[in-house]
């Protein structure tokens, strides 16, 4: 039961930072729930992905960007960039994620992040990798001079570790005003989206280090019975000898994508699902605005 009008804070964040830090897996940990993809290859996220966190009066709208990074290259990681990029202004905070080092990525980051006004939270993640805790000291020093965050609290996404304390400063930050979704709801996105995403996750977990980047999914058929939800979908491949590489020998790795694809789906929507996965392809859309736009991008 929501607390009157007037007690209630709800606002919306931006997660931001370098591709492969864990701002996905932190989205999901807070939620409770898993609506982005998390996978060891960098730049997994192509959208940007609503979250939403209801806790006692507060209500936190958690914006997943794609990872923001220097090489612009096809036309694709351009419009990556522009989705991180414009998600800044448009918040009432900034949460930017790094790992327990800075590089060059960081100082590309901080360059830009120079012109926002919103007050920036910096979480320094993945602290349960270090051997030595106190091994990070030196790095939030380095940070403290730097006098642009409000805040600098090292966690885990992974563990858990501190992100109490994390949503407790993002509070500070939330407008005094009615919430926005019901309490009940952890993400405005469509449910054939998140089962495109689902599979596309498969995707990047079982192809190879360069394929699963040329790789889009799209939602065909997305039909509801009693006893079950039929699923449809398209995996687009830009080249003949992708397509071969994604259906394996005899079917064997599109097999393989399908079943670990339906498992999730499955305990997303809970209910049974029959999927029916098809391999095309559409030449070089990462390069085509038309077929990005297409494809949902």
């Amino acid at each position: 039961m929501s607390l009157p009008n007037n007690q209630e804070k709800c606002g919306t964040i931006a997660i931001v930072g370098r591709p492969n830090v864990g701002k996905s897996t932190l989205l999901n940990h807070l939620l409770g729930q898993k609506i982005s993809i998390t996978c060891k290859k960098p730049q997994t996220t192509r959208h940007q992905i609503l979250g939403i966190k209801t806790e006692g009066e507060a209500q936190y709208i958690f914006v997943d960007t794609p990872g923001m990074h220097q090489n612009q290259g096809a036309v694709l990681n351009k419009h990556l960039n522009r989705a991180a990029f414009s998600a800044l202004h448009d918040v009432d905070a900034v949460l930017w994620l790094i790992e327990p080092k800075w590089t060059l990525e960081e100082d590309w980051i901080f360059e830009r992040l120079k012109t926002v006004e919103q007050p920036i939270v910096l979480a320094i993640n993945k602290i349960d990798e270090l051997a030595n805790k106190s091994d990070i000291l030196p790095l939030m020093e380095r940070l403290e001079t730097m006098r642009r965050f409000v805040h600098i609290i090292p966690i885990s996404a992974r563990k858990g570790l501190n992100l109490p304390e994390l949503l407790e400063s993002l509070k500070q930050y939330l407008p005094e005003q009615p919430f926005l979704y019901a309490e009940d709801e952890i993400t405005n996105k469509p449910v054939r989206f998140l089962v495109s995403e689902i599979i596309r996750e498969k995707l990047m977990r079982f192809l190879g280090e360069e394929l699963p980047y040329a790789v889009s999914v799209e939602v065909e058929l997305f039909k509801e019975t009693q006893k079950l939800t039929e699923i449809s979908a398209v995996i687009y491949v830009e080249r003949a000898s992708q397509k071969g590489i994604v259906i394996g020998d005899k079917g064997s790795k599109l097999k393989e994508i399908g079943t670990e694809a339906r498992r999730d789906i499955e305990k997303l929507l809970d209910t049974k699902v029959m999927l029916r996965l098809w391999v095309k392809i559409k030449e070089n859309w990462r390069d085509d605005e038309q077929a990005l736009n297409n494809l949902g991008y």
